[in-house]
């Protein structure tokens, strides 16, 4: 379900790599990237929903013109399916199109919210890590598929936030994980074509500037 960065498009999936032992606990940290996206999405003012995301956001296509609802509405999408995933369903199962359409309606805000609170109500629910995921695009356990959200949530919050002029910065407690998941996977992922090249990172760089430097992205 879940577009990483510049292999895939809002309406594409990637894999994941295997699971590395970070000391956290995913299902936390999941709930972490959550509040970090939802609180950027907040921020967004009525004027901003049609922004063109191509000067902070990584897609597969930078020559395309997404607007950010298009982006938000797809993080809405994957979240959608985070219930029946978590449960062991399949797409099949619960029907391919089920979360088709316009998620975000008149309120995308709103929208947005109740579709994290049942995400993240999901995700503190789940008792077994190694319990197989269904992905459109292969089985995985529930500990990958969570770490496959976590970044794909944790660094697009980054970008919207830095697209809408808001503040940024990402919590320790989700950055620290993340990064150190990354340095183990990210060259696995860049050969999957889900990350770009590494960037510099400036001297003196901070934790989440070493993340965003290594997952392709600009590190301030």
């Amino acid at each position: 379900m879940t577009d990483t960065g510049t292999a895939t498009t809002p309406t594409e999936t990637a894999p994941t790599a295997p699971g590395a032992a970070t000391g956290a606990d995913e299902r936390d940290v999941f709930v972490l990237a959550e509040d970090a996206l939802l609180a950027v999405v907040r921020r967004v003012r009525e004027d901003q929903w049609d922004l063109d995301v191509r000067a902070e956001v990584t897609t597969s296509d930078p020559g395309r013109a997404y607007a950010l609802r298009e982006i938000v509405g797809y993080h809405a999408y994957d979240d959608a399916w985070v219930p029946a995933m978590l449960a062991g369903r399949t797409m099949a199962e619960v029907g391919e199109d089920a979360h088709r359409g316009d998620l975000l309606g008149a309120d995308p805000v709103g929208a947005f919210e109740r579709i994290v609170e049942e995400a993240v109500a999901a995700a503190r629910a789940l008792e077994d890590l190694e319990r197989t995921v269904h992905c459109s695009f292969g089985d995985f356990s529930a500990r990958d598929y969570l770490w496959q959200a976590i970044s794909f949530r944790a660094l697009r919050a980054v970008e919207i936030a830095r697209l809408i002029g808001a503040d940024d910065r990402l919590v320790p407690e989700l950055v620290e994980p993340l990064l150190a998941y990354m340095r183990l996977n990210a060259e696995q992922w860049r050969a999957w074509g889900v990350l770009g090249p590494e960037l510099p990172a400036p001297d003196g760089a901070t934790a989440q500037e070493r993340l965003m430097a290594l997952t392709g992205r600009r590190p301030r």
